[in-house]
């Protein structure tokens, strides 16, 4: 009778670890310094650790927030294992936001976007990940407050909603991404693009980019009129920021660029948007593929 009590036990366990609800981001914590110096610091932080500091900006042309951008062996080897569009995998993202006058520190939570984006293969890489999330809170320990906490989100998304993301009916899955150009080859595909963002592109800067085999990963921040400024004031209200949603993502994979849907890709991030909020954004993943198609010309 005991070791029916035991099973039963360890099973319901299983089943609430199992069925946790996981959030977008992390808050590392809050530090009092100016955001230049907190910036400095992270990213010393970061590479002492293991991840490679890939780039960073400015989101929003705000001097109050920083994106950081990173990858590390354990992404790039679970990337490597899959293939396929786990390539916007690649790189994930360490924000300072300044609000009430702290700095608070943010990253991109490893498994809610691992998850999603490694949909019926995360079993495959969720071993990465544990060890993925575990550099990022060595690498960040030791800053105020409520440390390593999940925001983003009131309730938070299964990982079986995750598997299978999307906002609501009839909006894009992650596989539902969007086709920006074909190329003759990869190396072509990579040449345009890299020439085109050192030639310049308005309303368009690069962040990072991350090459995987035949894949490479641009971060491309959107200064334009249209771009972070307009949309982020309409959906960003919340408390911490989710300044770590930026900046999108542009995928070379083989022969072809593509990127996220962006109703996928802002819902994923922004998950409690009422459908009021994502109509006042309504033209940005338009917006998004044009300046895209811009920088593949």
């Amino acid at each position: 009778m005991k070791r029916i009590f035991l099973l039963m036990a360890m099973a319901i366990i299983a089943f609430n670890v199992s069925g946790q609800k996981l959030k977008p981001y992390v808050l590392a914590g809050y530090s009092t310094g100016d955001v230049n110096t907190v910036k400095s610091e992270v990213k010393q932080k970061l590479k002492s650790n293991g991840f490679e500091v890939l780039g960073s900006y400015h989101p929003m042309s705000s001097n109050s927030r920083v994106v950081i951008a990173v990858s590390n062996p354990d992404l790039t080897s679970a990337v490597k294992s899959v293939g396929g569009f786990t390539g916007f995998a690649a790189v994930l993202r360490v924000a300072l936001t300044k609000e009430n006058g702290k700095v608070m520190i943010s990253y991109t939570n490893p498994e809610y976007w691992g998850r999603a984006y490694f949909t019926k293969k995360w079993n495959v890489v969720s071993s990465n990940y544990a060890k993925l999330a575990s550099k990022f809170k060595t690498a960040l320990t030791g800053y105020q407050g409520d440390t390593f906490t999940q925001f983003g989100s009131e309730d938070g998304l299964s990982p079986s909603k995750l598997k299978k993301y999307h906002y609501m009916m009839g909006m894009p899955y992650f596989e539902d991404n969007i086709d920006i150009k074909k190329f003759s080859s990869f190396d072509e595909a990579v040449s345009t693009i890299d020439n085109n963002l050192s030639s310049g592109v308005s309303g368009i800067k690069k962040v990072y980019s991350k090459k995987i085999g035949n894949m490479k990963l641009y971060g491309l921040a959107l200064t334009g009129s249209e771009g972070e400024k307009l949309f982020m004031a309409k959906i960003d209200g919340s408390s911490p920021k989710h300044t770590a949603f930026l900046p999108y993502e542009l995928l070379v994979k083989g022969n072809k660029a593509y990127m996220l849907h962006g109703r996928y890709r802002i819902a994923l991030a922004f998950p409690d948007l009422s459908m009021g909020q994502f109509m006042k954004i309504v033209s940005t993943p338009g917006y998004i593929e044009d300046k895209f198609e811009e920088v593949c010309k």
